[in-house]
């Protein structure tokens, strides 16, 4: 049954409030990648307020379910940031026409999306530094997610205790996968095939370091951005192959 008729199904019962059990089966057959982490993570983000017992469970009602519907289709189908879904919820509430959405046939695909990130990495600057409360604001992220996202070794300060360009670009791909219920423990497989990346690139420019002409270490430095760009692609390239290959 599509989710707008199991939340119609929901609504027609009045007033009986669901748990977060029923909600998931209510989403599930549409939203097969919803959990119940997902379902906490999006109220915890402010996007649907359930109701609680005097012990505390979490009680739904048909608008939250609708609700929740809402942004797993925004994202799903749209591309949108959380931020963005919010602005649009709160126009509806408002009664006001929410801005023109894109199609579903213009999200970028994997090998675009990573074409576009490294972009963003090469024109950002190299010499930012962001305290923590400053890259917890940027990455639209929560302290505790940040405690999280160090544990697991994905974001990490500086020396100093400050964060650089390239941990602000991590955290805010981080905090964007973990609005799609992705958590810091699904990421150490990432992390790992980066390290492994990383010692490849290492074998090839490694030599080239320890030259003592200025113009070889140059040349390391940016063999080592190439090979770093061309992994990036071959590993958006091959998740692009794989997807289609399940289309």
């Amino acid at each position: 049954m599509p989710a707008s008729r199991r939340t119609g199904e929901a609504r027609r019962r009045g007033d009986e409030l669901l748990s977060i059990g029923a909600v998931l089966a209510f989403l599930r057959d549409d939203f097969p990648e919803v959990t119940i982490s997902k379902i906490r993570f999006l109220e915890a983000e402010g996007l649907v307020e359930p109701q609680r017992t005097p012990s505390g469970y979490r009680k739904f009602s048909a608008a939250d379910v609708e609700r929740l519907a809402y942004v797993l289709r925004m994202q799903r189908d749209h591309y949108l940031p959380l931020r963005v879904i919010r602005e649009h919820l709160d126009a509806i509430e408002r009664g006001e026409q929410p801005p023109a959405l894109p199609g579903a046939e213009s999200r970028p695909g994997p090998l675009e999306e990573a074409d576009r990130e490294l972009a963003v990495a090469a024109a950002g600057p190299s010499g930012v530094r962001l305290g923590r409360a400053e890259l917890i604001a940027a990455a639209e992220a929560q302290e505790r997610e940040l405690v999280e996202w160090e544990a697991y070794g994905l974001v990490q300060p500086g020396p100093d205790g400050g964060y650089d360009g390239e941990a602000l670009q991590i955290a805010r791909l981080v905090a964007e996968l973990g609005r799609f219920g992705l958590e810091p423990r699904h990421l150490r497989a990432m992390k790992a095939a980066a390290e492994r990346e990383v010692a490849l690139v290492e074998q090839v420019v490694a030599p080239l370091r320890r030259h003592r002409n200025p113009q070889t270490r140059a040349h390391a430095e940016a063999t080592a951005r190439e090979l770093a760009t061309l992994s990036v692609r071959l590993h958006a390239a091959m998740v692009q192959a794989g997807l289609r290959s399940r289309a």
